[in-house]
């Protein structure tokens, strides 16, 4: 597989680089941090070392007296070590640290509030549409997702299977976050139902059959390995009585479609509408994560149902976006965008769809969602804005 360039920007101080496992972390590092100490936790013999005597991480600092900056792979197998980075870093001005990681859990449990304003925290995603250019292709995005591991094989499918089984055996059961993998399996297929969709974990606990408080522990597992996340509502100065449940999503549309169980009674259509807004989803964390725009993105339903897909909010934007797996596009598709602008005339509207025709209904400017995916480049304004007369 050629090279493809990142657009995630280096950073200069020290920082936690975060995100799930496949997702390109280590490669970014070799190309952005070539002179770096590398200190990976995955390997054995490290890993004993530091599980052992998380203080000898100051003897390879010192015995490296050339290196500037150090890299710790997967540091939430050896969370203790955040105490030590935190008097090296105290101890030694200039030093750099990386701190990379796939669960937020141990991270969080063990304290990361030790380097509080000393390493910021920065998300990598899966490959999006502007760092491809060129080979990316929606219909490929949409069955088989945007993760790099699975990007350049021949055998996706076979690999975003055997990635799901990584998950299971290596970062859920050797870590010995549940008792047994057999219900855990069955939450994660009836979680693939609320894909793009309000999150009730009390409709997935009658589905699997387990209480639940288990299903809110299962869901609490998936956010802190980061490979689902929930959108909340947008509630900034509501006119009308508001729905306030969360919706759902995997990080990666192949991923969900891997997981998501496929029979007689399943309509192929609703499964590829599923995809397409969570590949959508996927851009935007993505291009706001990468802009420095954290806890900017939201959804819009209200009580009486009307609802609108993404909405952006934050001192630099105000937008609405609807997406449609449709190529062509009625009045009944406009309505919750012309809610939300009843409600909101300050915000821009837009409408993603499978058509080939760039087009304003009114004051919604229509887009094929390809095109928009391929403009939607971090740091620069959201393309809407250049496309409006």
């Amino acid at each position: 597989m050629k090279k493809i360039n990142r657009l995630i920007s280096p950073y200069s101080e020290s920082f936690f680089l975060l995100g799930p496992r496949g997702t390109g972390k280590s490669t970014w590092l070799k190309d952005c941090y070539r002179d770096a100490t590398v200190v990976d936790l995955l390997k054995p013999d490290v890993f004993r070392t530091l599980q052992s005597r998380p203080e000898s991480l100051s003897d390879i600092v010192k015995g490296n007296a050339q290196a500037k900056c150090f890299v710790i792979d997967e540091v939430q197998k050896v969370p203790e070590v955040l105490s030590v980075v935190h008097s090296l870093i105290e101890e030694h001005l200039g030093l750099q640290f990386v701190l990379t990681g796939s669960s937020a859990r141990k991270i969080k449990r063990t304290g990361a509030d030790l380097l509080a304003g000393r390493a910021v925290r920065k998300m990598m995603h899966p490959f999006i549409a502007s760092e491809l250019g060129e080979d990316f292709s929606l219909e490929e995005a949409l069955k088989y997702g945007m993760l790099p591991v699975v990007f350049g094989s021949k055998k996706k499918d076979t690999v975003l299977s055997a990635y799901i089984d990584l998950y299971l055996r290596e970062e859920i059961q050797q870590e010995g976050l549940v008792r047994t993998l057999s219900p855990f399996a069955r939450f994660l297929e009836s979680a693939s139902f609320s894909h793009g969709s309000q999150l009730v974990s009390s409709a997935i606990a009658r589905d699997c059959g387990v209480g639940r408080t288990t299903v809110d522990g299962y869901l609490k597992i998936l956010f802190d390995l980061m490979i689902a996340s929930t959108l909340p509502v947008f509630l900034k100065r509501a006119k009308r009585s508001m729905a306030t449940t969360a919706k759902f999503y995997f990080f990666d549309t192949g991923v969900f479609r891997t997981l998501r169980p496929k029979g007689p009674l399943d309509r192929p259509e609703e499964i590829d509408g599923a995809a397409l807004e969570g590949l959508v989803f996927q851009h935007l964390k993505a291009y706001l994560d990468y802009s420095e725009r954290r806890d900017s993105l939201y959804c819009w339903r209200t009580a009486e149902g009307k609802e609108v897909d993404f909405v952006v909010y934050d001192d630099m934007d105000f937008l609405a976006i609807e997406v449609k797996n449709a190529a062509k596009l009625d009045s009944k598709d406009f309505s919750g965008l012309k809610s939300f602008a009843s409600d909101y005339p300050e915000a821009r509207t837009v409408l993603l769809y499978r058509g080939d025709v760039q087009y304003m209904h009114g004051n919604v400017l229509v887009v094929p969602v390809g095109r928009y995916l391929c403009s939607l480049s971090p740091n620069e304004p959201f393309p809407d804005i250049k496309w409006r007369r």
